[in-house]
């Protein structure tokens, strides 16, 4: 399962509103649909290598650009068949039927499968759940490769809806723009191997999937404290803590500083007594504080998320912080990045609704700070509307004090300056590429090792 790092995400109703654009400047919906009808025709000649394929089309315009893909295909001598759910509805694919020389066979139990099916029957389209006949007729085609036509049938484009295909696609070709489903749980699993369609649309990319990783090298100038000094806050388990200022030197802060007289994880990292770690507020060279990890709820914790919040320096709150700052984090502007898992976000914004990034969303508006939603389907929300969504992640993060490891690596980021989105963009890159090195077996611990660092 992956999707092009990078790319844009459109809902439904703005891949429409991009669509009406691309009219409005000239390319016309007949031509838009040839160009995804060519690249599904594409997709399936690379996928199929000479076997047989069965188009399966409905009646809007993801039909439409079946019938078209059917026609380049048999024009370059590949065995196509086509079936159909019903008439086409639309102009536009009534148009690309009659381009379609071939037999139409009714889609029903009946139909004789093919070794390759294109899945074009609903796309974005999908207002209501597919009927229970059409979901069994669509079941007995599960042991063939599946190549699914922007989604696969079943699916609601903008993830609002948790319903999953009864035909999981082998590869998803996303026409245009990737769609929230693709990155979103439940339905991200069942689009397979997510590819992306150029097909002349202009699509912002203040939604998007997450980019590739890209370590930042300092400059030649650098010294530890223009390269980002941490202050992490240590509760009452201080081994997350170790671990978040463990995380914060490894993903390239110059100077940690983790409160409390314990031994460090690292010689590097300096530890001091509380009254002297808050002196350190004040620092001027203080890029970034992080609180939460370790830290529950309590006199103690909102002591301190007040001395936080009062310095105005640069937050990364995670855990019970989240919940100790929400009354005051939306009261002056400040860099922050919150952290929550999925209890977390549920307890901090009830009373949310939608999809995952339409929650995420809501919440950094709300706050006024950048939203990790961490999970399977991570996402990552600024106030001003961007969203990142880092679908797949890796499950071997499924372990416990691999959140404290994310807290150190935004502290990280947001302790060089700059945008807060970007540096949680970044963290959460690197947070990923990490586990992907270590794999099977991993640990929290593992993510800030020497060894991983030398290979």
């Amino acid at each position: 399962m992956s999707v092009p790092a990078d790319a844009p995400i459109l809902t439904a109703k703005a891949m429409r509103e991009a669509e009406a654009a691309c009219a409005i400047q000239g390319t016309s919906l007949s031509e838009l649909m040839e160009l995804a009808g060519a690249a599904v025709a594409d997709t399936a000649w690379r996928m199929a290598a000479g076997a047989p394929i069965l188009i399966l089309c409905g009646p809007g315009n993801n039909g439409g650009d079946g019938y078209v893909a059917a026609r380049l295909l048999a024009a370059r001598g590949a065995a196509v068949r086509v079936a159909a759910l019903a008439e086409p509805a639309t102009d536009l694919a009534k148009a690309a039927r009659a381009g379609w020389s071939g037999p139409v066979e009714p889609l029903n139990g009946r139909l004789a499968p093919a070794p390759l099916i294109v899945d074009a029957l609903f796309g974005v389209g999908l207002s209501r759940p597919i009927p229970d006949g059409l979901a069994i007729i669509l079941r007995h085609f599960s042991d063939r490769r599946i190549l699914a036509v922007d989604l696969p049938s079943g699916v609601e484009s903008d993830g609002a809806e948790d319903w999953t295909p009864p035909l999981a696609a082998d590869v998803t070709l996303a026409l245009g723009a990737l769609k929230p489903a693709h990155v979103l749980l439940p339905t991200a699993p069942g689009c397979g191997r997510v590819l992306l369609a150029p097909i002349g649309i202009s699509a912002s990319k203040a939604m998007r999937s997450l980019p590739a990783p890209q370590t930042a090298k300092p400059d030649v100038t650098a010294h530890k404290f223009t390269r980002g000094m941490v202050l992490v806050f240590a509760g009452p388990m201080r081994g997350a803590a170790g671990l978040t200022a463990a995380a914060a030197q490894r993903a390239g802060a110059g100077y940690v500083v983790l409160d409390g007289a314990q031994r460090a994880p690292f010689s590097a990292i300096i530890t001091e007594s509380d009254e002297k770690f808050g002196e350190r507020l004040d620092d001027p060279r203080v890029g970034a504080v992080v609180i939460g990890p370790g830290f529950p709820a309590g006199d103690e914790l909102l002591f301190d998320v007040e001395a936080a919040l009062d310095s105005g320096k640069p937050l990364v709150l995670d855990a019970a912080a989240i919940d100790a700052a929400l009354p005051r984090l939306s009261e002056t502007p400040r860099k922050a990045i919150l952290t929550p898992h999925e209890g977390e976000f549920a307890r901090a914004f009830p009373q949310l609704y939608g999809s995952k990034i339409d929650r995420a969303k809501a919440a950094a508006a709300r706050t006024r700070a950048v939203i990790i939603y961490k999970g399977a389907d991570t996402i990552i929300a600024a106030p001003d509307g961007r969203v990142a969504a880092a679908w797949p992640g890796s499950p071997w993060l499924a372990t416990a004090g691999t959140g404290d490891v994310l807290a150190g690596a935004c502290g990280a980021m947001l302790a060089r300056g700059g945008d807060a989105f970007d540096a949680a963009v970044a963290a959460v890159g690197w947070h990923i590429a990490r586990a992907a090195r270590i794999g099977p077996g991993l640990v929290a611990d593992d993510l800030v090792a020497d060894d991983l660092v030398r290979e």
